[in-house]
């Protein structure tokens, strides 16, 4: 008779609280661990005519249409090459004033893709987007 009563007392229990401290713990340690992103974006803003009529600072236009096709100042240009074209155009016009005009219909990449190109070259530029 001892015997049985032993064993019904002997059943063990599950204690939980070992496996939830580890989890909690696991859990900090992955935020703390984690890293967060910083993605910037582009400041698109409308901003006043720098260049007044009347002037004489210069202009490079840089446009882009709706079938991601870029001119500068009229004359078609691949969109891989718009920053040197700039570079030697500002070679000659230190003082010119760098603007990219997008038409609506413009992808996103494209504009993008200019804006970054323009930043690594160290080219100030100013961006317009028709609406």
């Amino acid at each position: 008779m001892r015997r049985q009563l032993r064993r019904r007392e002997d059943e063990a229990a599950v204690d939980m609280t070992p496996m939830l401290d580890l989890v909690f713990i696991m859990l900090i340690f992955f935020i703390v661990s984690a890293v967060f992103l910083n993605e910037s974006g582009l400041a698109l803003a409308e901003t006043p005519n720098t260049n007044p009529p009347g002037s004489s600072v210069q202009t490079i236009l840089v446009q882009l249409d709706a079938l991601d096709g870029a001119f500068i100042d009229g004359t078609r240009v691949n969109l891989i090459a718009i920053p040197s074209r700039v570079q030697t155009l500002r070679a000659q016009a230190p003082e010119a004033i760098v603007s990219v005009h997008a038409q609506s219909g413009t992808s996103v990449d494209a504009v993008v893709f200019l804006k970054d190109q323009m930043d690594a070259a160290s080219i100030p530029v100013s961006i317009k987007v028709q609406k």
